[in-house]
């Protein structure tokens, strides 16, 4: 900016004080002081906001990258998968072709599971599974102070024990 060395100030100085006077020369040198900060603060507000800007198009300019990358890379995703499809379907069409002909001779693969069986082996886990986990709910377990977990014999008698001296002739 303004190349201001010691003596250049010190010469403005004496010339304020003489132009200005001594009396309102604090109150002009505080006012040259807050402008002069206000002029920084914009100035870095608006280096900030240039900065900002351009760091908003190189964003902007990734983002077109990525979503045109992320377009060709979906495309020829759908196309393989179109591709597969069309394999599945024809191996599909080839082996119902044949099943039916396994089928018309009297043998099926998936003959000894029932669907029914399966339904009522599923049901009895869940019944087991509700039955081992809340036959008693925690929360009733934790008022009623309930065994929230197994304990030995020796952790149990420990807890209820008394705790220091029990000797009374050591008072």
């Amino acid at each position: 900016m303004i190349d201001l060395g010691l003596t250049k100030i010190a010469v403005i100085g004496v010339v304020a004080l003489i132009v200005i006077g001594p009396e309102k020369l604090p109150k002009v040198a505080r006012m040259a002081g807050t402008l002069y900060g206000r002029a920084q603060r914009y100035l870095n507000d608006v280096k900030s906001e240039v900065t900002r800007e351009i760091e908003m198009e190189e964003l902007r300019n990734l983002q077109k990258e990525v979503q045109e990358a992320a377009q060709s890379v979906k495309s020829e995703v759908e196309n393989s998968i179109s591709q597969n499809m069309a394999d599945v379907e024809n191996s599909w069409s080839d082996s119902s072709s044949s099943s039916e002909s396994a089928a018309s001779s009297g043998y099926s693969s998936y003959s000894h599971v029932s669907t029914d069986d399966l339904a009522r082996k599923a049901r009895e886990f869940r019944r087991k599974k509700l039955v081992r986990n809340s036959a008693i709910p925690n929360w009733y377990k934790q008022r009623n102070g309930g065994k929230m977990h197994v304990t030995s014999g020796a952790a149990r008698v420990a807890r209820f024990r008394p705790r220091g001296p029990t000797n009374s002739s050591f008072y």
